[in-house]
């Protein structure tokens, strides 16, 4: 594919954020989104023309065991292109919605680019779905074609529908009847390499959809979120500016395949910037093994969830991989403990970011900023973040974090599918509503408090979840933390924490005696925790805590005029917090 005007304005908007990494103020001023014509396609008009003669690491996979694969960028638009002439012949056309429904695993990476080489619409799908989710999504998204692993295909066995059939087997292992093998597509490839794939390269608007994503299902029925051809592959050049990527960086995010962090980070950020996507797969977390390999292959960049985070700082022999330059967490807001906590022992601060499946990277602290502890950084160039006081309307520097529609945001999803309601709701006022609570001080950070559904009131104070589990995680014998309000008949609700502890730590009434002297010595009255139960807690399949969960145990023990099995209250402890010298 020859260089378009698109390709020459995407190269240039990127450039430029790249010249202006380390100078916030100039790249919020000057950066402009690339202008894109009538029609575009990503895969041709961008991976395709920077793979051309590009024997650059574009893929580099390792596996537990020590094995690995890489693949240049001029490989993997070789592949893609035989990929999709393979799947035109199977009858994937324009427009179609094909689940897509692999682990990290080469052919998510060329099957990703085929399809949208063919103008078709790919709906991410996690390996960890079952057959009553898939049953779901597949009416609900009304899917075409399946695109899975042979050791998966059986899910789909009571999962109706006229959807065409693709899957990859391991090895020499069998094909299901019905199911079409994918290995055919790359049938002797190695010896077949001069001669081009055959087939139609589609030119969809560029407004068309590419992506839909369901989301994770935190507090509801997942929804279905409906992403172009521009607003994913090119509004992530806001998220290249968050990670600080370079031409020749060696990028890893621990992410799962099907959830939109997965696209964000080794997809479409790192081959905007020409960056190599190392991939490591492992069955069980080894905080060592995993730091070995970032030194081994020179990681450069490195994102991971707060979770990961945290399972790094217990382990003291994780030290600094030699080549690391930016450490970045996303998914939840990261605690200050944690980032303190690295900071000490790598000499690296992690920069926190924000965003949706609704959107790409929009706040976020940026490299060379200072950082603010606890805060979550700034709007990112190009992104018209506000905040909305949600009873008045007005903009506000405490309110419902949003983005204002009469500045057309360039990365924000066209709608949520077949859902009228939902659509007419976030769009009220004329701005996105995300349904998270910040504030912002007068330097422009924006700290997050909490999900409108989290932010509860005891005593008549606001109460920001996030803000009480941040405090509960300083104390070494928490790793993870999730607060709920439980039914009080005086203070209406109460601050309750469940809690998953570190090693060495054991569930009983010591570790909650200690906690609650932590808690008294850290928070305010209103805020304290008073409430304590040891527990696993409950996550969406992309590892989100479900508060709603939580939420609807403390109702039901409230509704039986029951306490919980296991819980340990404040009033257990008479006399505990006497003397107790606060923060």
């Amino acid at each position: 594919m020859s260089e378009t005007r698109n390709t020459r304005n995407i190269r240039a908007a990127r450039d430029q954020l790249i010249e202006l990494a380390n100078d916030y103020d100039r790249a919020v001023a000057e950066f402009r989104w690339p202008e894109i014509g009538p029609t575009f396609n990503w895969a041709t008009e961008w991976f395709d023309v920077i793979a051309r003669g590009n024997d650059r690491p574009a893929l580099w996979i390792v596996e537990e065991d020590g094995s690995e694969a890489v693949y240049s960028f001029a490989e993997l638009s070789e592949r893609s292109d035989r990929v999709a002439a393979w799947l035109a012949g199977r009858g994937v056309k324009q427009g179609d919605r094909v689940m897509v429904m692999l682990g990290n695993q080469v052919e998510l990476w060329e099957s990703v680019l085929a399809l949208s080489k063919l103008g078709a619409v790919i709906v991410p799908g996690a390996t960890a779905l079952g057959p009553s989710e898939l049953v779901d999504r597949i009416a609900r998204g009304r899917i075409v074609h399946v695109l899975t692993n042979a050791s998966d295909a059986g899910k789909f066995d009571g999962v109706d529908g006229s959807y065409t059939r693709i899957a990859i087997g391991a090895g020499d292992g069998a094909i299901p009847e019905g199911w079409a093998d994918y290995r055919d597509a790359l049938a002797g490839t190695a010896a077949a390499t001069s001669a081009p794939a055959d087939f139609e390269r589609a030119e969809p608007a560029s407004g068309d959809p590419l992506l839909v994503y369901f989301t994770s299902g935190t507090t509801s029925k997942p929804k279905m979120v409906e992403h172009t051809q521009t607003s994913y592959p090119v509004g992530h050049l806001s998220t290249m500016y968050w990670v600080g990527m370079r031409p020749g960086d060696v990028h890893l995010a621990i992410s799962s395949p099907g959830w939109a962090k997965h696209a964000w980070s080794l997809i479409f950020a790192p081959w905007i910037a020409e960056a190599t996507v190392f991939v490591y797969n492992y069955a069980r977390f080894d905080a060592v093994k995993l730091v070995a390999e970032l030194d081994r292959a020179g990681v450069t960049t490195f994102c991971a969830p707060p979770t990961v985070w945290r399972m790094l700082i217990q382990a003291p022999d994780a030290r600094k991989p030699r080549a690391l330059r930016e450490a970045l967490s996303a998914g939840e807001p990261l605690n200050p403990e944690v980032i303190s906590r690295i900071e000490s022992r790598w000499g690296l601060t992690i920069r926190d970011g924000y965003g949706q499946t609704e959107m790409t990277a929009s706040v976020a602290n940026t490299p060379g900023s200072p950082v603010k502890p606890g805060s979550m950084g700034r709007p990112l160039p190009g992104v018209p973040v506000v905040l909305v006081d949600p009873v008045s309307g007005e903009l506000a520097d405490e309110g419902e974090l949003c983005l204002d529609l009469a500045q057309h945001p360039f990365t924000l999803m066209t709608r949520y599918l077949d859902d009228p309601e939902r659509n007419e709701e976030v769009t009220l006022g004329g701005y996105y509503h995300t349904g998270d609570v910040a504030s912002r001080d007068d330097k422009g950070n924006i700290t997050y408090i909490g999900r409108t559904d989290d932010v509860f009131k005891s005593s008549d104070y606001k109460v920001s979840p996030f803000e009480v589990e941040s405090l509960l995680i300083e104390h070494p014998a928490v790793v993870e933390a999730a607060v709920v309000p439980a039914p009080h008949a005086t203070r209406l609700t109460t601050p309750k924490a469940y809690i998953v502890l570190a090693d060495g730590w054991l569930p009983d009434a010591d570790t909650a005696r200690a906690l609650f002297v932590h808690a008294a010595s850290t928070m305010p009255s209103y805020m304290r925790v008073r409430r304590i139960e040891f527990a696993e807690l409950p996550k969406t399949i992309s590892g989100k805590i479900r508060r709603v969960d939580l939420r609807q145990l403390e109702d039901e023990a409230d509704r039986a005029g029951e306490r919980r099995p296991g819980e340990f209250r404040e009033e257990d402890f008479a006399g505990l917090l006497d003397g107790v010298t606060r923060r």
